[in-house]
């Protein structure tokens, strides 16, 4: 996994980078110090050799020592000149990898953070990530509004892409989420298919904003209850709903088919959930339309269509209901 290279080692590098230049050229005036010329005293020791290099190359040329043969001015203009360029080019690609950079993309990221509200954070920019991403712009979020966390330089090129924005980051990290604009964000997607990673994601999440709604991609099944207890709104087991259905499609050649398109914003029927109205209290689940009403959830408990008079729709009760999808 690629990541950006620490500010530190950028600048250790650089300097290391410089002393080697400035070491050559001083190797070079010292090496063709009979070409240089002291008009102080007439003659060039070591330290008249490292001043004549340092004025050299900051171009600041006081005169008092100057070339004065043909092959010292041909050193200094087809040799130290160019290693002059690259010292000060050096010097500015630092400055503004360092300094003016990070200042712009400072600037940047405050913006981003300020116009976002009500966003979707996706942790974590794989095969899950990416299908989350997607369907979520299916179902009516803005690119804009979706922000990938992501530590692969490579994956995060692919988000911004696609319109979203990109974050280079750990979803791990407290001052990562908080650059995400976690507190003002409406969901948090968890997909980085490392259950350790997740639980601790979550439990970050949890910390920065309470109310959050926090959605986790699991790859074990014993670690389900415990992304539960970290804070987890929902869990979901790509691999557990996976062998499930190909267990079953060793007997079935649709129910699969019919699985995905409940799950698909973009198939023929879709699967919704929603509050009672006032309209249905009183009423079985098999006399409420439109749609085809498939599972109550009362107080935490599930209660299926075929259960008599426990079918009957009470206040506050959620419906899981399945709809024609007129645009698919």
């Amino acid at each position: 996994m690629r990541e950006s290279v620490p500010p530190e080692r950028v600048l250790l590098s650089r300097v290391l980078l410089l002393v080697a230049l400035v070491s050559i050229i001083l190797a070079v005036f010292w090496w063709d110090r009979d070409g240089l010329k002291d008009h102080v005293d007439g003659e060039i020791s070591f330290s008249d050799v490292a001043y004549f290099t340092a004025v050299t190359v900051t171009t600041v040329g006081y005169g008092d020592i100057v070339p004065v043969s043909d092959r010292a001015r041909i050193v200094d203009a087809l040799l130290v000149t160019p290693l002059r360029l690259v010292i000060w080019l050096v010097f500015l690609g630092t400055a503004y990898e360092l300094v003016l950079q990070r200042w712009l993309e400072n600037r940047r990221m405050t913006r981003i953070q300020q116009s976002l509200k009500q966003h979707l954070i996706v942790c974590g920019y794989g095969h899950s990530g990416q299908s989350a991403a997607q369907e979520a712009v299916a179902r009516g979020t803005p690119p804009d509004q979706i922000l990938v966390m992501e530590r692969d330089e490579v994956r995060l090129r692919l988000a911004a892409s696609c319109g979203y924005i990109g974050l280079l980051s750990d979803p791990t990290r407290e001052n990562d989420l908080l650059d995400a604009g976690v507190a003002n964000a409406q969901a948090v997607l968890v997909c980085l298919g490392r259950d350790d990673a997740a639980v601790l994601t979550v439990l970050t999440v949890r910390q920065l904003n309470p109310k959050v709604r926090v959605i986790c991609s699991v790859a074990e099944e014993e670690n389900i209850k415990l992304l539960r207890q970290a804070g987890t709104d929902a869990v979901v087991a790509p691999s557990m709903v996976g062998g499930f259905l190909m267990a079953d499609s060793v007997q079935s050649s649709h129910i699969a088919d019919y699985v995905s398109d409940l799950m698909r914003i973009g198939g023929r029927i879709h699967l919704l959930e929603r509050m009672a109205t006032p309209a249905e209290i009183g009423r079985t689940m098999r006399e409420l339309e439109p749609g085809l009403v498939v599972r109550l959830i009362r107080g935490g408990e599930r209660i299926g269509f075929w259960e008599g008079e426990r079918a009957r729709v009470q206040p506050q009760d959620i419906l899981l209901v399945i709809q024609p999808n007129l645009d698919g």
